[in-house]
């Protein structure tokens, strides 16, 4: 009998933690193996969802991802904390889209789904001034009239299309502004992130201090307030703020250092 895991099997999840750590102590290419085998399904949640929105065959892009797998496999560190699966998605869509890019293949958002991200950014802004919190997946969606899947994968698509500048605009507890303008040094504005930029954001960020890595993702990908990310993690807003320089100056170092 073939058993088949899912990506919140416990089973999995057990299985995947002991094949780390023998792979971190012996660099075994059959442990390695092992792994790419067990966690084949974010490989394919990725090339499903590529392969979709360009030309490229699912099987290429299955192949392409697995490549990005085994880079995950071989960075990750077990005594950072993060789950397996959290890190390894980037590395999976960075390889997809790396490959995407050098192909000059050209990737298109739906333009029924940039109407729909247009209009839950509008909600969004209208539900947190009523509301004081940021609306949940399921409140967005029930806006927009669509699934909780779709609106998830709105979101991916948007955030693999979009650039991420200083010029972006974010909330903090004093209100508008933009993340240019939170980092007082002015070399930081020089750090445009295209979207090849951006993809090693988000390896970089898992990479980063527990604390740090879940205040920068609620600042900057959930779009919450220095104020709300302080009650959510049970901290105050002048540790919110330290975190957010000291995240976006090791960022700089780690970035600046991936192209050395």
């Amino acid at each position: 009998m073939v058993l088949t895991y899912t990506l919140t099997s416990p089973e999995l999840k057990r299985e995947s933690a002991q094949l780390l750590r023998e792979y971190q102590q012996s660099r075994s290419a059959a442990i390695r193996n092992q792994l790419v085998t067990l966690n084949l399904g974010l490989v394919r949640k990725e090339a499903h969802f590529w392969s979709n929105q360009c030309t490229e065959s699912y099987e290429d892009l299955l192949q392409v991802g697995c490549m990005g797998l085994i880079r995950a496999i071989e960075k990750f560190d077990l005594s950072k904390g993060h789950a397996f699966s959290s890190f390894a998605i980037p590395y999976i869509r960075g390889e997809i889209q790396h490959y995407l890019r050098d192909k000059g293949v050209l990737v298109r958002m739906p333009r029924r789904w940039l109407a729909l991200q247009q209009q839950a950014m509008t909600f969004s802004q209208e539900w947190r001034a009523q509301h004081n919190r940021q609306p949940t997946d399921a409140e967005i969606a029930t806006e927009l009239e669509i699934s909780v899947t779709e609106w998830q994968e709105i979101k991916l698509a948007w955030t693999n299309r979009s650039p991420l500048s200083l010029d972006t605009p974010v909330q903090d507890e004093e209100g508008a502004t933009s993340l240019g303008e939170m980092v007082p040094d002015q070399q930081y504005r020089s750090f445009q992130l295209a979207q090849e930029d951006q993809l090693r954001l988000q390896q970089a960020l898992v990479e980063l201090e527990q604390r740090t890595h879940e205040v920068l993702k609620f600042v900057f990908f959930y779009d919450l307030t220095q104020k709300e990310v302080a009650e959510r993690l049970g901290i105050s807003v002048v540790t919110v703020s330290r975190c957010v320089k000291k995240g976006l100056a090791t960022l700089k170092r780690s970035m600046a250092g991936n192209d050395e």
